[in-house]
């Protein structure tokens, strides 16, 4: 049940960043951002850094390289049909590449189609055991049909993953919110803000101070 008090009216106002948190994995700046691999780390590879971990040919890298370029300029373009076309071909040349059914579960996701998104998260998971991103991506599709104790276990499977994955910390204090778990909402948004800021993502601080503000109206969290 839905917790009822006086910030109802505020959530619908201030929630949209959550509610639509499939914009921060399948927004086109970070469509093309891979696993972060390491649970003590930030760092993020960009498809470059990990065309270097394939033993494969030089052509064969550029490649799988330009077919993910193609599916990331079709995606910023609204074309979804073609991006799911090049990712279909990439994992076709390239049927243990993680990364390409993460990001063919995120375009599939993006056209309403969820049950054959979650089958390409778990194909990246299958492959890759830390794949944390692909557990988000499966934690919004369940979000997106109110599941939220679903979308929470997947969100908790990131942060397992890496704990300081701040749009996990985000999307999980949605999860948290909608089953009445106010202060553990809050305590995870307040860590998603101290992970946007070591991580120097001034739009992402911004946003979840505005959200922090409506929840705790007599606080400041741009100084915490």
């Amino acid at each position: 049940m839905k917790p009822k008090n006086s910030f109802q009216p505020r959530l619908a106002q201030t929630a949209c960043y959550l509610s639509l948190g499939i914009l921060l994995v399948t927004n086109t700046s970070e469509f093309a951002v891979a696993q972060v691999r390491n649970p003590g780390t930030t760092k993020q590879h960009t498809q470059e850094q990990i065309l270097a971990q394939f033993s494969g040919s030089d052509s064969g890298q550029q490649e799988r390289s330009q077919l993910i370029r193609t599916a990331n300029t079709l995606f910023s373009q609204g074309d979804l049909a073609g991006a799911e076309e090049n990712l279909r071909q990439l994992i076709k040349k390239y049927p243990k590449d993680a990364f390409g059914y993460y990001q063919l579960g995120n375009v599939l996701f993006r056209q309403e189609r969820k049950d054959e998104a979650i089958k390409q998260y778990q194909e990246a998971i299958r492959l890759d055991s830390k794949y944390a991103l692909a557990h988000n991506g499966m934690g919004l599709v369940f979000a997106s049909q109110e599941q939220w104790q679903e979308a929470i276990a997947e969100y908790n499977k990131a942060l397992a993953i890496n704990p300081n994955y701040g749009d996990a910390l985000t999307n999980l204090a949605q999860a948290l919110w909608e089953v009445g778990k106010r202060d553990e909402a809050i305590a995870s948004l307040e860590k998603a803000l101290s992970a946007f800021k070591a991580q120097n993502k001034p739009q992402k601080v911004e946003r979840i101070q505005q959200i922090l503000r409506q929840l705790k109206p007599n606080d400041d969290p741009s100084v915490s």
